[in-house]
């Protein structure tokens, strides 16, 4: 909502059903616990955001599938996040940088679909022989398409989580609601101290998972390198359509 003003009047401008949340997000369909830090907890965010659930759309079927299928339903949540208000729009599944180009032409807005998108700026911020290295949550079904979506490196060293013990079971094969968060901060981590060990040029880790925010301190103290999540990466697209203002 906008305002015009003079002296002696102020008018309020229309034209959307909701205000103040700017950001959109598409969440898939699933029920495993989302606990503080997590994209889909509303108590993650230092802003209100708006959220649509894509129905169909499971954790299996988006990071084991290829997403087959969802592209329409994903469009069509989308421009309904528009016409509510959202000014951009994200989603909860790195994996959805598949449906990055088509996202953002059917809709208008920006759209920012992957944390995977951050990987090219995080890549110039480290010096020479340095490179990013990404933990997914399913690294054997992270194809060289999602990374292409996202302008990630077809090189880019990658370890997924599939051989823990608890992450990737409750969030993919959503084998039960609850969650042992600890021991799927162990699994995260594991991934992490993984993917540096296997290559000692990784100077930056960039999570893919947007369900990995609550653990990037954890592996960030472990490894003493920087961790990139969808967190940060939606701060900053955030902070782009609510600019600070000082003074």
């Amino acid at each position: 909502m906008t305002y015009t003003s003079s002296s002696s009047s102020r008018i309020a401008r229309g034209g959307k059903a909701i205000y103040g949340a700017p950001l959109g997000i598409l969440m898939l369909e699933a029920r495993f616990p989302r606990i503080p830090g997590d994209m889909g907890n509303g108590t993650t965010w230092p802003f209100p955001v708006l959220y649509r659930v894509v129905s169909g759309a499971s954790p299996e079927k988006v990071v084991l599938k290829g997403a087959a299928g969802l592209l329409p339903d994903f469009i069509d949540a989308a421009k309904d996040l528009v016409r509510l208000g959202a000014e951009a729009i994200t989603t909860n599944c790195g994996f959805l940088s598949l449906f990055q180009k088509e996202i953002a032409a059917a809709v208008g807005v920006p759209v920012a679909t992957s944390s995977l998108m951050q990987v090219p700026w995080v890549q110039a911020t480290l010096p020479p022989g340095k490179r990013v290295g990404l933990v997914t949550v399913s690294g054997s079904t992270l194809t060289p398409a999602h990374l292409e979506g996202a302008g990630v490196p077809l090189d880019t060293p990658v370890v997924g989580t599939e051989h823990g013990k608890e992450f990737f079971r409750v969030l993919i094969k959503a084998e039960k609601d609850d969650m042992d968060v600890a021991q799927a901060e162990r699994d995260v981590v594991g991934a992490g101290k993984e993917l540096v060990a296997k290559n000692p040029d990784v100077g930056a880790i960039v999570l893919e998972c947007t369900n990995m925010p609550p653990y990037a301190a954890a592996l960030q103290a472990e490894v003493g390198l920087p961790v990139y999540d969808i967190y940060s990466m939606i701060t900053w697209f955030h902070a782009g359509l609510r600019p600070r203002t000082f003074g």
